[in-house]
């Protein structure tokens, strides 16, 4: 498994994107997964063979053997569908793959900057009771409420290049101590930045992060060798509140209709349960709540 960094500001290789994530895919699946004999200590690799991939594929093994050696020129949806389905493939995982097989060139679209809509941002103000905001490509904070400020810190004081979801996760301790499952925080970042690498492989906005989160975290980098991709739009976050507490709060993810790499994000807790007392609270605090527990923390002179 390939764990060197990425280099700053270059392209990713969509080549060996797509060798490895189809290679790591027929890793995880065992014979008998599939209805397959296992022969046992006569299999000198973990998961399916080539040939025997090929075989539930309904393809040739070369050529099953040149995709996975990232040659996806010229092919077909159907035969993509076939090996999804041999592979046993999610959703998600399907859409990556076919957006590293039969990329649709989206170089200039990288270019633009992201901008959230006027009325989205006046939406976010109204929600005053509601933890709220707006993510784009990769993993960047790009508008967000007082509510927000309050559960997760005033991104406002951070410089604009710092609002970003993967480098407060893996960069930054006091996100480490906020959520109670680190972890999954993590590996769902890790999920959502490989589906925009298969979608925007020339983006090097995003190579130049994969390589500074490849340098700077070892966990980074360890989850990014699986290869693994999600779409996560709804569950449950628990976060250690520095002022409140342990909040357990239900998220929902809603993907604008007009740009497709935006999301809208909320929180909310069970209502009259102790999440819920905790967030009104935080809402007499705005802003300021992340930063006052903080200082009720530091141990005094």
């Amino acid at each position: 498994m390939d764990e060197r960094p990425e280099r700053a500001g270059a392209s990713l290789d969509r080549r060996a994107e797509l060798s490895e994530f189809l290679r790591t895919r027929r890793a995880r699946l065992k014979p008998e997964d599939v209805g397959l004999p296992d022969f046992g200590r006569h299999r000198r690799v973990p998961g399916l063979r080539r040939e025997e991939l090929a075989q539930l594929a309904g393809v040739s093994v070369a050529y099953y053997t040149r995709l996975e050696q990232g040659n996806g020129r010229n092919v077909s949806a159907e035969v993509l569908d076939s090996i999804a389905r041999a592979l046993r493939l999610t959703d998600a995982e399907h859409a990556h793959l076919t957006h590293l097989a039969k990329p649709k060139h989206k170089k200039k679209q990288t270019a633009r900057p992201q901008q959230v809509r006027p009325a989205l941002r006046q939406l976010l103000d109204t929600m005053d009771s509601v933890p709220a905001y707006v993510v784009g490509r990769r993993s960047e904070i790009l508008a967000w409420n007082r509510m927000a400020a309050a559960v997760f810190g005033d991104w406002a004081e951070l410089p604009p290049a710092e609002r970003t979801w993967a480098r407060l996760v893996f960069l930054r301790p006091d996100y480490r101590d906020l959520f109670v499952d680190w972890e999954q925080k993590a590996i769902d970042i890790v999920c959502h930045l490989r589906m925009d690498a298969g979608c925007y492989p020339d983006d090097p906005r995003l190579s130049a992060l994969v390589g500074e989160l490849s340098v700077k975290s070892e966990d980074f980098r360890r989850l990014w060798a699986t290869h693994d991709v999600k779409e996560k739009s709804h569950g449950v976050k628990r976060l250690r509140h520095p002022l409140v507490g342990e909040l357990s709060l239900n998220f929902e993810g809603f993907r604008l209709a007009d740009d497709g790499d935006q999301s809208l994000v909320t929180y909310h807790a069970e209502p009259g349960s102790p999440s819920a007392e905790a967030l009104r609270l935080l809402a007499s605090w705005g802003a300021d709540a992340r930063r006052a527990g903080a200082e009720s923390q530091t141990p005094s002179a």
